[in-house]
C-alpha cells in the first residue's frame, strides 16, 4: 500500500495556513501549492477505489471542490478548510456511497444514505416499519460496532413523520431523515503508514449495511423488485 503521510501532512499544512488566510490573494499566491496537494488527494482516493473494486461494483469518484458556496451564507469565506471526496456505487441496483474528509483534527470517513429522495425515505420507513430486525441485527454487529459505534442521522420530525405511530418500536430509526455511518481519525492516525489500509477496511465493513438497504430499495414491500425484466 502506498505511503501518503508525507502528502497528507504536506495537505493538513496547506489547510491550516488556508484557515489563517482565507481569501482569494493569498490563495492565488498558492495555487500551485494546492494544486499539487490536490492531485496527491486524488491519487490516495483512486487508491482507494482500485481497492475497493476488487470487493463492489463501483460508479465513479467525485473530489469536491474547495471553493465554498457563500450566495446564501453569512460566512463569505471563500474556500473550505477541508479536502473531501466520494466514491459512488453502480446503480441502480446498489445504493449507498463511500467518503472520506480530511481535515485537521476533524478527519471522518462514512457512508451511507445522506439524502434520499422523498420516495426513498418513505420506502425506508416503511421498511423499518414493518420489520426493523434485519437494521437491528447489522447495527448491533460487533464488527459494525466496532467501527462506527451506531448508525447516525439527524431527525427529520420530534415525534412521527406524517402517518407514522409515534409510539412504533422502530420510531427513533423511522423518524431519521439519513441513514449514515462514520469513523472519526485523530491526525497521528492520519499521518501513520495504516491510515490508507484502515480507510478502506472501514469502507468494508460498510457492506452489509448498503447491501440490506440496497434490497430494500430496489424492492416493494412485498420484496418483489421494482425492476422490470
Amino acid at each position: 500500500m502506498p505511503n501518503k503521510n508525507i502528502s497528507l501532512e504536506t495537505g493538513f499544512e496547506f489547510l491550516k495556513q488556508l484557515s489563517r488566510n482565507n481569501n482569494r490573494v493569498w490563495f492565488s499566491e498558492h495555487k500551485k501549492e494546492y494544486d499539487a496537494i490536490a492531485k496527491e488527494n486524488k491519487k490516495f482516493v483512486e487508491d482507494i477505489y482500485s481497492a475497493l473494486e476488487q470487493h463492489d461494483s463501483l460508479g465513479s469518484i467525485h473530489m469536491l471542490r474547495i471553493n465554498r458556496d457563500i450566495r446564501f451564507s453569512k460566512d463569505k469565506t471563500p474556500y473550505k478548510d477541508n479536502f473531501g471526496g466520494g466514491i459512488s456505487r453502480k446503480k441502480p441496483m446498489l445504493r449507498g456511497g463511500y467518503y472520506i474528509h480530511l481535515e485537521p483534527d476533524n478527519t471522518f470517513v462514512g457512508g451511507g444514505f445522506w439524502e434520499p429522495n422523498n420516495e426513498d425515505l418513505l420506502r425506508i420507513r416503511k421498511e423499518f416499519e414493518i420489520d426493523d430486525s434485519q437494521i437491528k441485527k447489522i447495527t448491533s454487529d460487533k464488527t459494525f460496532i466496532k467501527y462506527f459505534g451506531e448508525l447516525r442521522g439527524e431527525d427529520a420530525v420530534k415525534t412521527a413523520p406524517k402517518g407514522f405511530d409515534k409510539n412504533h418500536p422502530a420510531i427513533d430509526l423511522i423518524k431519521k431523515k439519513q441513514y449514515v455511518v462514520r469513523r472519526k481519525f485523530s491526525d497521528k492516525e492520519v499521518f501513520s503508514n495504516s491510515f490508507q489500509k484502515e480507510v478502506i477496511s472501514t469502507f468494508l465493513a460498510m457492506r452489509p449495511f448498503f447491501d440490506y438497504m440496497s434490497e430494500v430499495l430496489t424492492t416493494n414491500l412485498n420484496g418483489e423488485s421494482i425492476f422490470k425484466d
